[in-house]
This record gives C-alpha cells, structure tokens and sequence, in this order.
C-alpha cells in the first residue's frame, strides 16, 4: 500500500448558504405585526493551509472528495442561520496548487501559509431583511446560494536545503541516515527507496534539511524510472549534493561518466521548468558538492583516487565519504552548512505585496446582453456576477419573488439593453452561463398606473391603516346609521300608504 502519495486530484465543494424565512410576526392584538423572517447562514469555506506536521498527500489520495458544512436556513422569530464551519485541509509544505487545466493557483511554502480553495455561498435574505418603506410586506425570501465546486490539483516539492542526487544504490539513503535522524529503507537492490526522505542536519551552529532523492537513470527527465516523478523535489533546494558510488559493481560505470550522465537529466529538466521569480537561482548555477561514497571499500578507494583530480577541475568540492564507517562526515556536514548559509543570505528579504484597490467604474453596469443562437432561433443571454447571482437566490415558485427578481432587473437597466439588442416581447432570454441559465420569454415591464389600483408588490394595506377611532367618531358613525335606517323605514312606510304594496291572497281571490 502506497505511504507517500505528492500529486493528487482534490474535488472542493464549498457548503451551500441557507434559505431565508417568510413569516409574519403575530401577537395578541395584532395578527399582522409585520415580516420577522431572518436570514439564513452562510455555507462553510475550504481552506487549505500548511501544516509542519502533515508530510504527504496520502489521506487525500483516499479520499479525493472534500465538502464542507452548509449553513442553516432561517427561522422565524427573527432566529437566523447558523454559518457552517469551515474545513480546514492540511497540506505539506512545498505543495503547488493548480487548477485543472494546469494554471497555477497558489505556491504554498511556509508554515501556516492559507488559500481558499472554494468560497461557500452567501445565505438568502429573509422577508425581514427585504422589507421597506415599499415594501412592508413581503410574502417571500431569497434563497441561499450554491457554495463554489472547484476541481485542483495538489502537486507536492520538497522544501529542503540540500537535495541528494545520484543513481540507484549510490549510497544516499545510508548517507542520510548517518547525517540525520531520519531512518529511511536500506537495502541492496536498485530502487530500494520508492519516497523521498527528509532528514534535519545539525553541525556546529548550522541546522538544515537534506533530502534524499530516488535514484535518477539515464532518460529520467523524460519519464523513465521513477525521475519524472521526483525530479520536482529538487526545484526548490539551496545545494545539490552529487553522491557518486566509488565501488559500483557494473564494469562499464565509473564516478565520471555517472555524474555526466545526472548533469545532463538535470539540465534537461530545468529547461523545461518555468521561470521562477528572481529569488529562485537557476538549478544548474547552485551550489553543489561531488560526494565519493563507499571510499571504506578497497576498490571504492583505488577507483576515487583514480577520478578526484578530474572531478577537482569542475572547481567544486570533492569529499571522500563512507556512510557505513562515517569517514569524512563531519567535514561534509559543514561544508554544506556553510553553502546554504550562504545561499539563505543571498535571499532577498520577504516582502508583503502591496494591497491593489482597483474602484470599479461609475457607468458599469456589471452585465451585457449577448445576442446568440438558440434551439434554432434567436436568443439573448444576459451575463454578469449579478444577474446570476440574483437568479440563483429567486424561488421561481413564488410569483411574488419572481416579481421581485424583474424588478431588480430592470433597475440595474437590463430591460433598456434588451431593447437595444433587439428584444421584443416574447423573445427567448437566458440568465446566467451555459446550459445552467434560466431561460424565459420575456415580456417587458408595463407602467400604466396598475401599482395605484392594486398596491405596490409586497405590500399590504391592513398593515398601512394605524388610525385607531376616537369615541367621538365611534358615536358620530353611529348617528348616521341610524340616519340612515330611520330614512329607509320612513320610505317603506310612504311606499305602503301610497298604496304601492298589494296583498297577494286579495289579488287571487278577486281574479
């Protein structure tokens, strides 16, 4: 079962903001006490952050599919929504995040270091909230919106100050665990070590990390062997350690023709990498250091003799080691503290990017309307943050909110520039991107006095009337019914007189 995993597919999906509430407060004398609707809560956030403890991308390997909670829907009583938590995702030092397509998003290096991955949705507005001096009544919420759904890629290098490079069974492994604490697997067969290891040096007053590379082979900056795959561990290293093995059994191998044969994967690797920013040093101009390992052996000494004045003309340290008898260990461990002293001081200091606040135009209207084709006839598409925002939070079965969505419309002019596009009324219109847009036949709003007759939308009149009638107006109302009920029994009374009323029964007999 694998124990190191450094590249995965992580899908994110955001918790999703909870519902408004439309309710209507009640008390004992008054039944229609006005809109107590609270707001729902917003969905959780994904957050990835850098952690000293967290070594490898295994758990997300398991578990590719991460969401976090959404918040709750609103209640009445003006009682809103608890906001769901956020899901926090450790992630090793030195891991890159992409997008899907490749982009990258964030170079996460330093502990505690933060990116969101996915935004959670807003919570929807309860009638509370939307109520005004227009509006004193509303019969509808908005809805909460969906949290952000993101597909990235985790791609793990190694942040450490030394990279031990070399090939197969040269002896790194061995070497680091005689530098360090660290006790990666040992063994006598190429390929013994799968992972790379890290391991912390301490010498005198200088403390770095070393990493122990997998072995590299000819043609593994092409994909051969396990190089591909780890040749990104060494990007981020102050020096590169050469660990050449001196007492190799294959006849036609010797330490030159070894570090030739790394030099030139190393320097097709780097062409391929993309530029970094200026406070990176091209790899193949860091400092680096030949290491003749396994010099405790008879051939292992005849065969460094033999190339250390040719390897001493690349003008580069060249120290006989032995990881087994830890012969010239303590030497190597401070030359190499001092180059990465050296490479740390040569850093420039961390700055903080400056904070751009770019005010958005006085005329933008934050929409177009694009006109295209649309199962076979024309259509026009409205596209913008806020009219796909809007129609996400609409409950298109309240015709109320429906009605509340056209007038946000139309006050942010989106009706003017449907006419202007050559909209008439029911021609075919999308909110929104793709095949998740709202399509509708429009028609266009009519002013023509109908908010006089029947009340502005979202109000009602019952709340409107507060006159409470005085006792004197309660007698006066009293009066003029009786007025009036006097007047209407004096009228029946003339009408029987005057003869205008017959007895049926009289009218029968004397037919």
């Amino acid at each position: 079962m694998a124990t190191f995993v450094d590249r995965v597919e992580l899908q994110v999906a955001a918790g999703s903001g909870g519902h408004g509430a439309a309710s209507i407060r009640r008390e004992k004398f008054k039944p229609l006490a006005g809109p107590d609707g609270a707001n729902g809560g917003r969905g959780g956030d994904v957050i990835l952050e850098v952690d000293a403890s967290t070594t490898t991308l295994l758990s997300y390997h398991h578990k590719p599919h991460q969401k976090a909670t959404s918040g709750g829907f609103g209640k009445g009583d003006l009682r809103h929504g608890a906001y769901g938590e956020d899901l926090v995702l450790s992630v090793p030092d030195g891991t890159v995040v992409m997008a899907s397509d490749g982009t990258v998003l964030i170079d996460m290096v330093g502990i505690g270091t933060r990116f969101t991955a996915a935004r959670g949705g807003t919570g929807g507005l309860g009638n509370a909230a939307l109520a005004s001096t227009q509006r004193k009544a509303p019969g509808f919420a908005l809805l909460g919106e969906p949290g952000e759904e993101r597909t990235l890629v985790l791609e793990l290098k190694t942040v450490a100050d030394v990279a031990l490079v070399g090939f197969p069974s040269a002896g790194k492994s061995s070497l680091i665990a005689a530098m360090s604490a660290a006790r990666p697997k040992i063994a006598d067969y190429p390929f013994t070590t799968l992972v790379p290891n890290l391991g912390v040096v301490e010498a005198g007053d200088f403390r770095y990390t070393v990493a122990d590379v997998p072995g590299l082979i000819p043609g593994a900056s092409q994909g051969k062997g396990l190089g591909l795959d780890f040749l990104r561990h060494i990007e981020r290293c102050h020096v590169l350690v050469h660990v050449l093995d001196a007492a190799a059994l294959e006849s036609d191998r010797d330490p030159f023709t070894d570090l030739e044969t790394i030099e030139n994967e190393l320097a097709t690797y780097a062409a391929g990498l993309d530029e970094e920013a200026e406070t990176r040093v091209p790899l193949m101009d860091r400092p680096s250091v030949i290491v003749l390992n396994k010099t405790d052996l008879p051939d292992g000494t005849e065969m460094a003799d033999m190339v250390r004045e040719r390897l001493a003309e690349r003008d580069v340290p060249v120290l006989d080691v032995s990881a087994l008898s830890h012969k010239g260990l303590r030497e190597l461990s401070f030359v190499l503290g001092e180059l990465v002293e050296q490479a740390r001081a040569q850093l420039p200091e961390p700055t903080v990017a400056p904070i751009v606040i770019t005010p958005r135009a006085v005329d933008a209207k934050g929409f177009r309307v694009v006109k295209e084709e649309f199962e076979g006839s024309t259509a026009f598409r409205v596209e913008g943050d806020k009219p796909e925002r809007w129609v996400r939070q609409t409950d298109f079965t309240n015709d109320e909110a429906v009605g509340y969505l056209a007038d946000r419309l139309a006050k942010i002019g989106a009706e003017d520039e449907l006419f202007k596009a050559g909209a008439v009324s029911g021609s075919t219109v999308l909110i929104g991107p793709g095949n998740d847009a709202v399509v509708f036949d429009w028609e266009p709003t009519m002013v023509g006095g109908a908010e006089l007759l029947m009340g502005r939308r979202g109000t009602d009149k019952r709340l409107e009337d507060n006159h409470r009638a005085t006792r004197e107006e309660k007698r006066e109302d009293q009066r003029a019914r009786t007025d009036a009920r006097m007047k209407r029994i004096a009228a029946m009374d003339a009408e029987r007189r005057a003869g205008h009323w017959a007895d049926p029964s009289k009218d029968e007999g004397n037919a």
